[in-house]
């Protein structure tokens, strides 16, 4: 019964997929589009807050941010407190909303002003009106001498996360650590259903693990540089062959770090897509707003309307 019931499902995205058109796809939210550089985004329960990345245009630069929404308006976007010349980015809110996931080079302590290899870390705090406390790093067995990226986080505590390890299937590949009386196990590589001698990056994990949403890179078949793909798990446990999401929401430009909020059925990610025409310009503004308003090439962050159960 399970096996079927996802089989309808992913009918059913296809179904949505291809009846979408490309307006379907709409950024999240206008006030961002003044940065040069957003993405890793995630929404809590209640919708109230998002959290996500803004970079310079090198990327040299990269801080986490929060937008609030109050009266049903979102707020300015405010950086988190404990940004500082280190990078930060890919937050990822726990389901309780309580404890922030995140990446960061900064070092382990604080007296060192040189920067390591980037690690999970995380900030907690008791409720949404609280401050968050100093960054912790998620240590061992999770982080190591290597890479570690875009931590996810099921219901039950369960992390998914891209490592570049050497004994990998690929250059990046996705690893599952699963919660054990209150400590992370051993990362396991995904297999390769999932992961490839290519690059697989950026994992979203659905809250009772029954499918993951990330982002396969040039891979045959797909729409052009990065491309948000779909695996289920089956009757026994195990992940089946990922399936392309297609147009309008891959594209053949880049587009990465998924977040599904189930709650409203909707998909966030990042896209770097770009739609800009050369027409003539009434003025200086009228072109300011076209350049801004519009897909440019720039990485942002879009929401979709669609139903994964």
């Amino acid at each position: 019964m399970i096996k079927i019931r996802w089989i309808v499902v992913l009918v059913l995205v296809s179904n949505i997929l291809f009846g979408q058109k490309s307006d379907a796809i709409v950024p999240f939210n206008k006030k961002l589009n003044t940065f040069y550089n957003v993405r890793d985004f995630c929404i809590s329960n209640s919708g109230n807050e998002a959290f996500f990345t803004i970079q310079s245009p090198d990327a040299q630069i990269s801080q986490i941010a929060v937008v609030k929404k109050e009266k049903k308006e979102w707020l300015e976007p405010e950086l988190l407190s404990f940004n500082d010349s280190f990078m930060y980015l890919e937050p990822f809110l726990s389901p309780n909303g309580n404890r922030l996931f995140f990446v960061s080079d900064r070092p382990l302590d604080n007296i060192s002003s040189e920067k390591k290899d980037f690690d999970i870390w995380y900030v907690d705090r008791n409720n949404s009106n609280d401050a968050w406390s100093t960054p912790k790093n998620i240590g061992k067995p999770i982080n190591s001498s290597f890479n570690e990226f875009y931590p996810s986080v099921s219901r039950n505590n369960n992390l998914y996360f891209t490592m570049e390890a050497p004994n990998g299937l690929g250059k990046d590949d996705i690893y599952f650590s699963k919660w054990n009386a209150g400590t992370y196990e051993t990362p396991v590589l995904l297999n390769e259903n999932i992961n490839s001698s290519g690059y697989e990056f950026n994992a979203f994990i659905s809250r009772e693990e029954k499918f993951i949403v990330y982002t396969k890179y040039n891979e045959d078949g797909g729409q052009g540089s990065g491309d948000l793909y779909i695996s289920i798990k089956d009757e026994n446990g195990k992940w089946e062959k990922a399936k392309n999401l297609g147009v309008p929401i891959n594209t053949k430009y880049m587009e990465y770090c998924p977040f599904y909020d189930a709650e409203n059925e909707i998909l966030y990610f990042t896209s770097k897509r770009r739609n800009l025409e050369p027409r003539k310009f009434k003025d200086i503004l009228d072109f300011k707003s076209y350049v801004q308003e519009n897909p440019n090439g720039l990485s942002r962050i879009y929401s979709t309307a669609i139903k994964i159960e």
